[in-house]
């Protein structure tokens, strides 16, 4: 009995890891602060509800994105602390290759420190639609973000693969 416990773990684990899921790895990170005032048009039909309207400018800190430059904007609806992101694009320039991001989907929330606003996190993909040079690996891929409050109108932003597709059914 022990045997065949032993046997029936050992297949398994090899069939999980065979189908399972791969892990987002790092491509990098940015500090980024907001250019201007973020523009925040109430919609009308109740409170809290509103189409927001920001642009940004990020500096590479980390991995294949350290050094690098990164200007976006973005778009979102917002029904109180909660947003979903509408639309999304930045290009990215360094002297070793450019790169244009769409931003295809996105979820935030409102970060409160002391019973006040102080920024919000997100998450959500992309997509790089051109890459060149150093980025141009990054060509037509998908990708993870994650942006952090980081202090008065700035953020963090890291960016990592998009690794969601099982092993089993990228290779269908």
């Amino acid at each position: 009995m022990g045997k065949r416990f032993i046997l029936i773990t050992a297949a398994s684990i090899l069939l999980i890891s065979a189908c399972g899921i791969a892990q987002s790895e790092p491509i990098g990170r940015y500090e980024c602060n907001i250019v201007g005032a973020a523009s925040q048009d109430p919609i009308g039909d109740h409170d809290g509800h509103r189409i927001v309207g920001t642009q940004y400018a990020c500096a590479g800190v980390e991995g294949l994105l350290k050094g690098a430059l990164y200007t976006g904007s973005s778009t979102s609806e917002w029904d109180g602390p909660k947003g979903r992101y509408l639309n999304g694009i930045g290009m990215l320039r360094s002297p070793n290759g450019i790169g244009v991001t769409l931003v295809t989907e996105g979820v935030g929330s409102v970060v409160m420190k002391d019973g006040k606003p102080v920024g919000s996190e997100s998450t959500g993909k992309a997509v790089y639609q051109f890459a060149t040079g150093i980025f141009a690996p990054l060509s037509g891929k998908a990708v993870k973000w994650a942006v952090q409050p980081a202090g008065f109108n700035r953020f963090s932003l890291e960016v990592m693969t998009d690794n969601e597709v099982t092993t089993a059914a990228a290779k269908q």
